[in-house]
């Protein structure tokens, strides 16, 4: 009798986690631009729906939202596997203080920029979603002839916790995005 009362409860967890629907996914990444110019590979990035409705009671009692973009240059390998030549990672923190009632959106890693304070939340949402200029690799260390692509993943959470858990209670989010294939050698 033991023995069929663990299986029992297991499937009803199961059961419980598969009826339970998860939350909307909102985060999008809207534009995704890749320049390749003489003297390096530069990619824009913006993303829509970077605080998500489900965070914004969060966020206005003072708990911080962070946005995490990971930016991969991957070079096309036609009867290979692709390779990654680099990877550049970007965190952002947008925080609310409840007294002041100002929006502070700060770089936490992979660029330095200065702190951005508004009391705006669409001011603050546009600065914290909107990635522009990330330099990728010169353009020099690239083989002129060889196909590359960028991947971009990106994802949005309350206080950087992105757990299974977070995403199912609507507090965290995450999508992902590749770019079209270029080549720098021009083709005519």
């Amino acid at each position: 009798m033991r023995s069929l009362w663990f299986p029992g409860h297991l499937v009803a967890a199961a059961l419980a986690l598969a009826v339970a629907a998860p939350a909307r996914a909102e985060l999008r990444i809207s534009d995704l631009d890749v320049f390749l110019n003489d003297h390096e590979v530069t990619v824009h990035v913006v993303l829509l729906g970077a605080l998500p409705e489900a965070l914004n009671e969060g966020i206005q009692s003072g708990i911080p939202a962070h946005i995490r973009l990971v930016i991969e240059l991957w070079q096309y390998q036609r009867m290979a596997r692709d390779r990654m030549l680099t990877s550049k990672t970007i965190e952002r923190s947008l925080s609310y203080n409840v007294v002041t009632r100002e929006f502070k959106v700060a770089a936490v890693k992979g660029e330095t920029r200065p702190v951005f304070t508004t009391r705006d939340q669409r001011d603050a949402q546009r600065v914290l979603s909107d990635i522009r200029g990330v330099k990728m690799t010169p353009a020099a260390t690239l083989d002129p002839a060889a196909v590359i692509y960028v991947r971009v993943q990106a994802e949005t959470a309350l206080n950087g916790e992105n757990t299974f858990v977070a995403r199912m209670n609507g507090t965290a989010e995450q999508t992902e995005r590749q770019s079209d294939y270029r080549t720098i050698q021009r083709v005519q």
